[in-house]
């Protein structure tokens, strides 16, 4: 299910910037983009969000920059001479074997690991108790944001299972209407293999018809349409809790008597009828993709 959630906070000498978002998804993938010194916060940001969801792609960020007069770093000089030692080696080696060097930019000498002293201090960033706290606000945002989507759903799926149940009962019409001319048709074709084969088992006949009226039956396939999957897929969507999944399977089920209803239909207005009953199935199927 998709949601979002942003939010910035300013204080201790900093502004953080957090954004939650997710879209569908078959699991639970979890992605957090965290600033320098602050991975240790991944374990328990994890846990808050497995406790929370249970599938989509999810991506957490967060940005981490220092507010104005606040800058608190100043340049670790041993640091700053090593990156600048080993800059000239890789220099000379260049020049060495003819290779052009460009000069190096001040600006991301400064950004590299360890140059600023202080800047990514970890004692210097703030409490893990207030990030995670400030994460909570934010999950809280997003699970509203997640259970508004899910209530549109709700509704949108609703309206779909219930565009299933005439088109179940114009199948099951056409399938009783289909059977007594189905009847008469196989009665009417044994009786002219019978006057035009010589030395013909009657009773052999009549099974191999009888085979074949069993094989176009539709019978079971509207039976558990009307009867099983729907009345399940109803139960689903009242249900408390994750059902997403088992909504999965449970579309596959609806997809396959569709397409065994087609297949054994030998009418051209019923496999319209389920032509139209895998349209919507399809529709359905997309739509639970987005289901917790």
């Amino acid at each position: 299910m998709t949601g979002y959630a942003a939010r910035d906070v300013a204080s201790e000498g900093f502004q953080r910037s957090w954004e939650l978002r997710s879209v569908n998804g078959r699991g639970l993938d979890m992605r957090l983009r965290l600033p320098d010194g602050l991975g240790r916060l991944d374990i328990a940001l994890r846990e808050r969000l497995k406790k929370a969801l249970s599938r989509g792609s999810v991506t957490l960020s967060l940005r981490l920059t220092r507010e104005a007069g606040t800058s608190g770093a100043e340049v670790d000089e041993p640091a700053l001479l090593a990156v600048l030692g080993a800059l000239s080696h890789v220099r000379r080696a260049a020049e060495a074997q003819g290779l052009p060097v460009a000069d190096p930019d001040p600006v991301r000498i400064l950004t590299l690991p360890g140059v600023m002293a202080g800047a990514g201090a970890q004692a210097d960033l703030p409490a893990d108790e207030a990030l995670l706290a400030e994460f909570d606000v934010l999950l809280a945002d997003f699970l509203a944001s997640r259970a508004e989507e899910g209530r549109a759903l709700h509704e949108t799926l609703q309206g779909q299972i219930g565009q299933m149940a005439p088109l179940i009962k114009e199948a099951a019409t056409l399938a009783d209407a289909r059977r007594e001319a189905a009847g008469t048709r196989l009665h009417e074709q044994m009786q002219k293999v019978l006057d035009n084969t010589e030395g013909a088992d009657p009773d052999r006949l009549a099974q191999e018809l009888a085979l074949l009226a069993v094989k176009s039956d539709v019978t079971e396939e509207i039976d558990r349409l009307a009867n099983a999957h729907v009345p399940a897929a109803k139960a689903l969507l009242e249900a408390e809790g994750p059902v997403g999944r088992r909504f999965d399977f449970l579309m596959q089920e609806f997809n396959r008597e569709a397409n065994t209803l087609c297949s054994k239909s030998g009418d051209a207005t019923l496999t319209q009828v389920g032509l139209d009953l895998k349209v919507l199935i399809d529709q359905m199927r997309e739509q639970v993709q987005n289901v917790e």
